[in-house]
This record gives C-alpha cells, sequence and structure tokens, in this order.
C-alpha cells in the first residue's frame, strides 16, 4: 500500500448503517518510510458511531475509553498544519496494559473463572492488549474527524491474542464450554443483583447480553443461570466489615481499591481522616459532562447521624440530573484539608484531559471555604436561601437556579433513601458501611440509570430516572392547570393531575421564598407545583425576576458602570469590553463561515507565553543576543518578558 503524506487527499468516509467499524472503512498508510499509522476520514458527527462498533467486534468484544485528552481554541494558531487537531483523544482498549492487583503490581494473564476474592466491575479485563487509536478533529476542517489507527490488533506485547473468544489462556482449558462475558454486561449484571432485581430477570437480560457475541444455546443459557446465581450468591455474603475495627477495615478497603480512590489520609494527631472515592466510571463522567460546564456539591449530608459527614461532587448529565462523580467522607472543612483533595482530584481529571476545566461550582454551604474553588479560576454560585448565613452570603455571590437546585435536591432524596434504611442503622457509626453503599448500591443505581436512558433499554428504569426532578415533574404540568391570584397575587392554584378534586395553594408565587401546601413541600422540600408556578410566573410583567436572573443581571450591569474618567479603571474596563467584543465577533464569523482559513488568516499574530507559540511555517523574528553581551542585563530581559506578558492578556 501506497504512503501518503497530505491529508487534503483522503476521501470523507461515511459508511450506512447506525453503527460501523474498522473493517467497514477503506484505510490509507501516512506518514513516512519509517513511521507511519493508518488513517481514515469519517463526519466529526459519527465518531461515536465508530467507537461503538468497534466495541461490538464479536472476535474482540471490548470498550474504549480515554487514555488522554487535548483541546485548543479556534484561533489559538496563527499557520498550521494540515494534520493539525482542535480536538485530540486517545481511545485504548479496557483490556490494555495498566494492570494493577491489590499490591499495586502487574499481574500476569490469568485463566477465566469468577473471581472471589474482588468484586470489582472488571476483573480480568486488564490484559495489556495494544489495541489503541486517536481521533483527531481537524483544526482546518472542524466538520471532519482523522481517525489514526496505531495498533488494530488485540493482542499484547508478545503479538498474542489476550482477551475475548480467542484467546485460551483467557477463557481456560475448557474454550468450548465457558461464554464470554463482555464488562458492560458484567457491571449491568451486577448493578441488577445489589439493586435487589429478582435474580429471574436479571438472568434474561444477562442472556440477552451474552448472546450478542456467542448467540443463543441451550448450553449458553444453563452456564449463564449459574454465573448469575453465583455472583448474586457472592454480592448477598458480601460484608462492609473487613475487620472488626473500623479504621481498620477503611485501611484495607483503600488497599484493595486503589484505582477508585484519588485521595486517603488517615487519622492521625497532627492530620484528620479523609477518604476520596472516584470509580472509573465517575472520572470518565466528570470529564464527559463537567468540561466547560457546571459541577455542584451536596456537601452538608449526615452531619448529625454519620460517623463522618459526606460532601458529594456532581456534574449536570445529559439531562441535566444531578450525577454523583466524586465523594469525600471527611469531618474537616479547613481550607488546608480541602486543598488536598480538591488539588489530587484536578490532577487526576488532568492526568487525562490537560484542557479539563469547570466553568462554575454551585455549593449548599454558605460556610464552605470557597478558596480552593476560586484557585481554580471557577466562578461560584449559591443555591439555597433560608437563613441569616445564607442571606450574608447572597450578598457577595450569584444565586443558582431552581432546575439545578430541583437536581441537587433529588440527589440528595436518593441518598437518604439508600442509606437511610432502617435496616442498617446500626451501621451509620462505621465509615466501611459507607464507603460500601456508596460504590455498591448507589454507584450502581446512577450507572444503570444512565445504561437505560443511553441504550433506551430498561424502559422503567429509564422513566423513573426522568421524572427523579422536581424541574422534569413540573414540566408535565399544563399551563391551564395554574390560576393566579388577580387582586394582590398572595398565591396562586395547581390544579392536580391525578385528581381533579385537589388543588394545590402555592403562597409568594414567582419568589424563591414560595411554598405550597402539599407534603413534598411541606417536609422543606422544592416540589413541582411551585417551580410550575414560577415558571408561568416569569413570563409575566407584573412579577419581578427570580433572583437567579436577578444575580445575573447585576453582573453585567456591574461591567457597564462607567469608571472615573482618565483612570486606569477605564482603561482596565475598555480592555476588557474590547476583549469580550473581539471573543464575540470572531465567534459570530465562525459560525457563518464555511472557510475557516479565510478567517485565520486575517487574525493578528497574537504574542503569548514563549511555550505556548506556534512556529509552523515562521521562523523566529528575535535576534540572539551573544552570551557575553554587557549592554542589557538578564534582569532588565525578564522584566520586559513580564511586561509582554501582561500586555498580551489585554489584548
Amino acid at each position: 500500500m501506497a504512503i501518503v503524506e497530505s491529508i487534503p487527499d483522503l476521501p470523507v468516509q461515511d459508511p450506512p448503517g447506525e453503527d460501523f467499524s474498522a473493517s467497514d472503512l477503506n484505510w490509507t498508510k501516512f506518514g513516512n518510510e519509517e513511521r507511519h499509522d493508518d488513517v481514515a476520514l469519517i463526519p466529526y458527527d459519527r465518531v461515536d458511531a465508530f467507537i461503538i462498533g468497534e466495541c461490538c467486534n464479536v472476535e474482540y468484544p471490548t470498550r474504549f475509553h480515554i487514555e488522554r485528552s487535548r483541546k485548543r481554541s479556534r484561533d489559538s494558531l496563527k499557520e498550521y498544519k494540515h494534520d493539525e487537531y482542535l480536538e485530540y483523544r486517545l481511545y485504548w482498549c479496557s483490556f490494555g496494559p495498566e494492570n494493577y492487583g491489590e499490591g499495586g503490581g502487574i499481574l500476569p494473564s490469568r485463566r477465566y473463572r469468577l473471581n472471589t476474592r474482588n468484586r470489582a466491575a472488571r476483573p480480568q479485563s486488564m490484559r495489556g492488549c495494544t489495541c489503541h487509536f486517536i481521533v483527531k478533529r481537524l483544526y482546518a476542517r472542524p466538520s471532519i474527524a482523522l481517525l489514526i489507527y496505531n495498533n488494530m490488533r488485540h493482542v499484547n506485547k508478545s503479538g498474542f491474542v489476550c482477551h475475548g473468544p480467542l484467546d485460551r489462556d483467557a477463557i481456560g482449558p475448557g474454550a468450548k464450554k465457558i461464554t464470554y462475558i463482555s464488562n458492560e454486561t458484567q457491571q449491568q449484571t451486577m448493578s441488577m443483583i445489589y439493586l435487589g432485581i429478582p435474580e429471574e430477570n436479571v438472568l434474561a437480560k444477562h442472556i440477552e447480553g451474552i448472546q450478542r457475541y456467542c448467540g443463543s444455546d441451550a448450553k449458553v443459557n444453563s452456564l449463564a443461570a449459574q454465573y448469575v446465581h453465583k455472583l448474586g450468591m457472592i454480592i448477598k455474603r458480601s460484608t462492609h466489615e473487613l475487620d472488626l475495627d473500623d479504621q481498620a477495615s477503611i485501611r484495607l478497603w483503600v488497599e484493595r481499591n486503589k484505582k477508585s480512590v484519588f485521595f486517603y489520609q488517615d487519622t492521625s494527631e497532627n492530620n484528620p481522616f479523609i477518604l476520596g472515592i472516584q470509580t472509573e466510571w465517575q472520572l470518565q463522567q466528570m470529564i464527559r459532562f463537567g468540561d466547560r460546564s457546571l459541577m455542584a456539591a451536596d456537601s452538608t449530608f449526615g452531619i448529625k447521624k454519620l460517623k463522618y459527614p459526606l460532601c458529594t461532587l456532581l456534574v449536570f448529565d445529559s439531562r441535566q440530573h444531578a450525577l454523583p462523580v466524586a465523594w469525600i467522607i471527611t469531618r474537616t472543612i479547613a481550607k488546608p484539608d480541602v486543598s488536598k483533595w480538591m488539588k489530587a482530584l484536578h490532577d487526576r481529571v488532568h492526568a487525562v484531559d490537560p484542557t479539563w476545566k469547570v466553568n462554575g461550582f454551585l455549593t449548599d454551604d454558605a460556610a464552605a471555604e470557597i478558596d480552593p474553588i476560586r484557585q481554580n479560576s471557577c466562578s461560584l454560585l449559591i443555591l439555597s436561601v433560608y437563613t441569616e448565613m445564607w442571606l450574608t452570603t447572597m450578598r457577595t455571590l450569584p444565586l443558582a437556579s431552581q432546575e439545578a437546585s430541583g437536581a441537587i435536591e433529588a440527589y440528595h432524596v436518593k441518598l437518604k433513601i439508600r442509606l437511610y434504611d432502617d435496616s442498617h442503622l446500626g451501621a451509620l457509626q462505621r465509615a466501611d458501611w459507607l464507603v460500601h453503599k456508596l460504590t455498591t448500591e448507589l454507584h450502581s443505581s446512577y450507572w444503570l440509570d444512565r445504561y437505560a436512558d443511553e441504550s433506551d433499554s430498561f424502559q422503567n428504569v429509564k422513566e423513573e430516572y426522568i421524572a427523579t426532578t422536581s424541574w422534569h415533574r413540573a414540566l408535565q404540568i399544563p399551563d391551564a392547570a395554574v390560576t393566579m391570584n388577580c387582586k394582590d397575587n398572595a398565591f396562586a392554584k395547581v390544579l392536580s393531575q391525578k385528581d381533579s378534586n385537589i388543588t394545590r395553594l402555592v403562597w409568594n408565587p414567582g419568589s424563591e421564598f414560595a411554598h405550597c401546601d402539599c407534603e413534598w413541600s411541606m417536609q422543606g422540600n422544592l416540589c413541582k407545583h411551585v417551580i410550575k408556578v414560577n415558571m408561568i410566573c416569569g413570563n409575566l410583567q407584573s412579577y419581578r425576576p427570580s433572583m437567579s436572573f436577578q444575580s445575573f443581571n447585576e453582573i453585567l450591569v456591574s461591567l457597564s458602570r462607567k469608571p472615573v474618567d482618565d483612570s486606569i479603571a477605564l482603561d482596565l474596563s475598555t480592555a476588557w469590553t474590547h476583549q469580550m467584543l473581539d471573543q464575540i465577533r470572531k465567534l459570530v464569523e465562525l459560525n457563518q463561515s464555511n472557510d475557516i482559513g479565510t478567517i485565520v488568516n486575517n487574525m493578528p499574530l497574537r504574542w503569548v507565553a514563549k511555550k505556548g507559540r506556534t512556529s509552523v511555517g515562521r521562523p523566529s523574528t528575535l535576534a540572539l543576543l551573544p552570551s557575553g553581551s554587557n549592554n542589557i542585563s538578564s534582569s532588565s530581559a525578564a522584566k520586559k518578558s513580564q511586561k509582554r506578558k501582561r500586555l498580551s492578556r489585554l489584548c
């Protein structure tokens, strides 16, 4: 096969069908004689279809995870090559080389069996597979993705097949008797068992999952029944008490689950207990839904009942539901301690995606330390307004929307249901019990919710998941069911959709202080009736805008206030205004243009730090000074460099 050196000469391929794989594409060698890879061009919006197709390979069924990720802004390069990326992601087979055991070392290849000691989601999956590929969203053509397959074969470094039905070591001596169970099917089965779904229903879904790879057969069904029954017995017999001493039990759990722990600090005379938990799946969701978006903290759970209070970090998924992506178990809220675990989590995410950044952070604790959050250049919003401390905090921080508050409240309620079960009240003062509940039942519940929604399966689970927030339930109430009080706007009436004889009263409509006479609202929760009434009030001129919108408006107004004439503040405000206008203008041009090249060529040269400059096709214009020059001192040059960097931030 001939080797090409130019990307524009390659055709863009768009195979028919919902999903497609590498076998459906014509691959071209790209590079030079010494080093080249197989490449192909596809529409960027079909990248997910390609990844799904690669995961469904009958001979090597697997999942691909993001090993590394990078991004560029659209105006970051003045000159560029045809294969420069706007977004870059390295996908690696989940049977890949990172194979850490209980001691942290690399495990040898094992025969396929049900691991009774370690009930992790992927007990035998990390087997040294070298299959990986790169997806580049092209800088010059953002609608096109360049696929670079570095290694298509699912083999280890020795060249042997290392997973799937063709791997004799993986499936053991009885190759024809053992069915292959994918990671997704195994996680699905475990989640259903943890959630208490009847065994016959679990078995039906399990068989449905494995038949995608090996077809229908009486022997397969029999082995599947044995597998599900044995896995169910293991889970039912599992216990949170790895040791009679709670702290010793936690230490054992941390040692056995290193990949799910991002920070651990044992209790000592000088340091409080801190345990940060994040599974691999949670890490992927944090990167997926948290990047350039919002995160939130449910930080006040279990203060009175649990041995250690629980703080949960949340992202908002594709339906704007709160999804837990990290749990922090600790009593301390001191700034140095919060900074420790927050930095560890930030570093863990950046190890996968160095460009990851959160735009805003929502907190439900007015007394929380906000400096560690702001150190990451993150805006802060608050969630509630009930006490004097909250009212004081509102003077300096904007208020979050009711949709966000309702989503976080739904998570908080689900957490109560899962943890405050009467049968477990005796274990509330053990930290190992809390860890066990979070990483089994609660984690399984959210994994199954997301899987049901994205795969359009488990319709009852999907419908229940969609309706978990008061915001989504409010959308089901028709406008005609709401009647406003025409006299003084003191209350509104909402007709029940289940019983037309019941009418709910909502007092202080259009306000964050609105409350309803329904049981849910009387318990201090944000009910669907209040949200629906406030939605309608937002469109009426007789009501003031919501406090969250007022917070947004105040920020815009503060930017437009006139500084003192001929002052530095005026110069700074002018620079900020021009910077925003320039970014908006470029965004409009990009959206309206079909050729990004014409826009980039018209952009001025942008001076940034030396390590961030691009020199593709442009020789350096800076004269090199002799090492012995006495005219300009090194300190003077450093000052000029610092001045140039300061000025570049205003350009």
